[in-house]
């Protein structure tokens, strides 16, 4: 296909391998990515209902657990459809369009993910080192900001790589090993020089990752400072429960996109490993983040209680 003046050859489709090497694999492996589907959108959708209907949770950490979960469900069905029918009907085949749009969706979402958890990590720090302070802070218009904020940057540094990628000549195979259209796995299939390619995608990784985690290890270092001049257990104790089930969030997700990054630049990994935990790592957070806060926060647990006793009755 030709592109200006330019002579940009790209496929108009192209085929997803779903588990390359392991193909046998695929009807035990449907199985769980739709269960894990099903968890992250019926858990999520509750996380969002609790919330929403419960005027004693509008407040700044729950706000941001609403689009945490938003961005979960938008996150987990942006790969699993596709997924699910290679999987179920060996329906390989995606759009070239449709594979960058895909691609665009994957990243941007990852970043806002990270951006969330970074965000909450800042609410548990003004709520912990500066109670007094917490609601003048953390006001409603901020939080909407902070939001926007996070959604601009994801769309901003996350463009260009569908955008780049569209630019170069794909003369070879056209076969991804992947089961969705990771940017690292589309790029390695053109016929060209990547190193452009390869060096924005790590800086996209350094600007939001790394970013996002040294403030959040900034704040839990401030607060873990605050919680041991407390004097007493019960207060500690407290102080640690409320930050609970976001470092357990902060622990899964970060850890699996460690080892999802590092397949794609260390050593010599299987493909059907990589696409494995590429895989776990868009599905893993999104189905057990309503289950981390569901049991570790008991105003969830109490609210959830409440709902579910009024529609009993």
């Amino acid at each position: 296909m030709l592109l200006g003046n330019l002579s940009i050859f790209y496929p108009s489709v192209l085929f997803l391998e779903g588990l390359p090497g392991f193909e046998s694999a695929h009807t035990s492996l449907s199985i769980s990515v739709f269960i894990m589907y099903i968890m992250a959108i019926i858990g999520n959708g509750f996380i969002l209902i609790i919330i929403i209907s419960q005027q004693r949770l509008h407040s700044p950490m729950y706000y941001f657990l609403c689009t945490l979960s938003l961005t979960d469900v938008v996150l987990s069905s942006s790969i699993v459809l596709k997924m699910l029918g290679i999987f179920w009907m060996n329906d390989k085949e995606i759009t070239f369009l449709s594979c960058l749009v895909q691609m665009f969706f994957i990243h941007c979402f990852t970043s806002l993910e990270s951006g969330v958890l970074m965000a909450m990590a800042l609410d548990r720090y003004v709520a912990i080192c500066k109670p007094l302070h917490y609601t003048t802070m953390l006001t409603n218009s901020l939080i909407l900001k902070i939001t926007i904020a996070l959604i601009i940057r994801g769309t901003v540094i996350v463009t260009p790589c569908p955008l780049m990628a569209s630019r170069l000549p794909f003369c070879q195979t056209h076969h991804i090993s992947h089961s969705y259209c990771d940017h690292m796995a589309v790029v390695k299939l053109a016929c060209a020089d990547t190193t452009i390619n390869s060096a924005y995608g790590l800086t996209v990784v350094l600007l939001c990752i790394v970013f996002d985690v040294s403030v959040i290890a900034m704040s839990y270092i401030l607060i873990l400072r605050t919680v041991l001049k407390l004097s007493s257990q019960t207060d500690k104790r407290k102080a640690f429960g409320t930050c609970s089930s976001h470092i357990s969030t902060i622990i899964m997700f970060y850890t699996l996109g460690l080892f999802s990054f590092l397949t794609h630049r260390v050593g010599h990994i299987e493909p059907y490993i990589h696409v494995i935990l590429s895989s776990l790592y868009l599905l893993v957070p999104p189905a057990l983040n309503p289950i981390i806060y569901g049991v570790k926060t008991k105003e969830i647990r109490t609210a959830a209680y409440n709902l579910l006793s009024q529609s009993v009755k």
